[in-house]
């Protein structure tokens, strides 16, 4: 399960209606316990300039900074996050061919400019396909 509050949720969705209609990304940030839970983002430049509309794509540069990130709030890089502008929140053949296991992969859908359904998913080890990843969205405590 992935466990992310609702502030967070806002901020994704408002970074996917930012960037509209091009996909937008980040980092997810957070600790990995009985239940992995996201305590922040850290928001990274689409860096596909030949298709930002339907995909993305982040630096080698932009893994370190989010893993230097997660490490300056005391927390561990556990995932990603990206926008589907007008499509659904499910992941396409080309997120399941650039995906690594073990992290989360939230997708938010962008119709119409408005961030809407999120949805998580976890590729498998064999990396042949993603399963759904229960999320919990929840205000703070």
């Amino acid at each position: 399960m992935l466990q992310l509050a609702e502030k967070l949720a806002a901020e994704i969705r408002a970074h996917g209606a930012e960037t509209y209609p091009h996909e937008c990304c980040g980092a997810l940030l957070g600790r990995d316990a009985d239940a992995r839970e996201v305590r922040a983002i850290a928001r990274l430049v689409n860096r596909r300039d030949d298709s930002p509309r339907n995909r993305f794509s982040v630096s080698a540069d932009d893994v370190r900074a989010a893993e230097k990130a997660a490490a300056a709030q005391g927390l561990e890089l556990v995932g990603w996050y990206h926008s589907h502008p007008d499509d659904a929140a499910r992941p396409s053949e080309y997120d399941c061919e650039h995906a690594w296991p073990w992290y989360s992969y939230i997708i938010v859908s962008v119709p119409s400019g408005r961030g809407a359904e999120l949805t998580s998913w976890r590729l498998a080890d064999d990396r042949s396909a993603f399963a759904p990843e229960p999320l919990e969205i929840a205000a703070p405590v």
